[in-house]
């Protein structure tokens, strides 16, 4: 499919296929789509903000399934698109796949999918860098904290695992080989700090789907590719050093959500966060009460609960991991888990009539599954089961924090069943809110969506004291 050309004047949209909903974590005030019908997708690419975002929920699927939802966003795109171009709502468009910062979902899959259906591409740009959250790439080595992140407990994740820090091995690996490392293009800090005509020409030599790896450890670097880039998809050459061979260059991008803010622009935020926690829901002049859920199993998510659960106004509520899945392995699995899920029910009702804030936490530690199939089964399970409980007591609730990508794409398309939500800002670094506007004549319900691998150990109970009181850091 033609990628209409770009010029400095055109209103260029970039959409993001995200593989979990957290990826909008650098920007606001824009649409987060959860459906991709003809009308749906004719009304985010109509909204003024230059950034759409499609929530693929990818990385909670089998790699089979998560390519059929790719190419099923892909191919509902392409006539969308098409008629966005010919009536002049937007002038040219890019793709983004946002991906985990700590490198873990279904790389290359989701971008070679991308490649046939709304390709051909000059090439791949790998940007895992994600400042906001300590995630820097220096001289081709991603790290977390200072830390290479293959020695981080997210590289021993159980569906997503990898042994290397280094992109281009890294990309190696993940592709079996198929993309061997010396085929990976780098691009590196020291050529992002010159920026200008250089960077540009090394962007215009790229052609058929060349795969990148490219270095990010500060905003200048990142604002100085997505100059580069938007100058050569204009003109396919160095404005300032000759016109090029004439041709628009065009590029996917595989990144985390630094890039995201840098290729779109924004201004600062709005709202800040005492005005994003005053979105609160009241019924009169009393603040509704609010609910967490806690989804993530990796160590940082365990270490927050922990401390939220110091606090004297929460409550944990627990959901048995082996007991559900014991019942998910015998018979009769609806009936039983519904029974559960009735005293689960009424345990946060309790917590809610006493005036406290039900935290609603699967059981810490990773369940041990005989395959990656049986994994992914019981982890959209228990997400479905706390999208339930907490679209049950939505409609007496003041806000939600969720934390975890499966927990919160799974509360938002099943439990809330919403067609899209609109991006507000950040109440914390990397931390979105957005107004859940469901089908009723209530207000919208702001849903801080947090991901599973994000903050330090006090960041989970800093946020919910914003939203509690607007009391600020603990």
């Amino acid at each position: 499919m033609a990628q209409a050309t770009v010029d400095s004047g055109s209103d260029l949209k970039i959409l993001v296929i995200d593989d979990d909903p957290t990826g909008s974590q650098t920007v606001h005030g824009c649409p987060l789509l959860l459906r991709w019908d003809a009308e749906t997708l004719a009304a985010g690419l109509a909204h003024p903000s230059p950034l759409l975002f499609l929530l693929a929920n990818t990385r909670a699927l089998a790699p089979a399934a998560a390519a059929e939802r790719v190419r099923e966003i892909c191919r509902a795109l392409r006539p969308a698109l098409r008629q966005a171009v010919a009536v002049g709502r937007i002038g040219g468009w890019l793709v983004v796949s946002r991906g985990d910062s700590t490198l873990r979902g279904h790389f290359p899959l989701e971008v070679e999918v991308i490649n046939e259906e709304l390709g051909p591409f000059d090439a791949t740009l790998l940007v895992p860098a994600f400042l906001e959250g300590g995630r820097t790439t220096v001289d081709g080595v991603h790290r977390l904290h200072g830390q290479p992140v293959h020695e981080s407990p997210f590289a021993r994740d159980g569906l997503f695992a990898y042994g290397t820090s280094y992109l281009p091995d890294w990309v190696a690996e993940k592709s079996s080989g198929r993309i061997p490392a010396a085929a990976v293009d780098r691009i590196g800090w020291r050529e992002l700090d010159v920026g200008g005509a250089p960077l540009r020409r090394h962007l215009e030599r790229l052609e058929g789907n060349a795969c990148v790896a490219v270095d990010g450890a500060s905003v200048p670097q990142l604002a100085a590719l997505a100059t580069a880039v938007r100058c050569v998809m204009a003109t396919g050459g160095p404005a300032d050093d000759g016109p090029g061979d004439g041709r628009p260059r065009r590029f996917l991008f595989q990144s985390a959500a630094s890039l995201i803010q840098a290729l779109a622009g924004l201004p600062p935020q709005p709202l800040a966060p005492a005005a994003l926690a005053s979105l609160r829901r009241r019924r009169g002049e009393r603040p509704l009460p609010g609910l967490v859920l806690v989804g993530s199993h990796v160590p940082l998510a365990d270490r927050q609960l922990e401390r939220l659960l110091e606090e004297p106004g929460c409550v944990g509520v627990e959901l048995a991991v082996a007991k559900v899945q014991r019942l998910l392995e015998g018979p009769e699995p609806v009936r039983l888990l519904a029974s559960l899920e009735l005293a689960w029910g009424q345990r946060l009702a309790d917590v809610l009539a006493g005036g406290h804030t039900p935290v609603l936490f699967t059981s810490r530690g990773e369940a041990r599954c005989r395959h990656a199939q049986e994994r992914r089964a019981l982890g959209l399970a228990l997400a479905g089961v706390m999208a339930r409980r907490a679209a049950a007591v939505a409609p007496d609730l003041g806000y939600l924090i969720s934390k975890g990508g499966i927990t919160t794409h799974t509360l938002l398309a099943d439990g809330l069943a919403l067609e899209q939500v609109e991006l507000q800002g950040q109440l914390l670094p990397g931390l979105s809110l957005v107004l859940a506007a469901p089908d009723t004549d209530q207000g919208p319900l702001p849903v801080l969506t947090f991901p599973g691998n994000l903050g330090d150990d006090g960041t989970l109970r800093e946020a919910w004291r914003w939203m509690e009181a607007q009391a600020g850091p603990p």
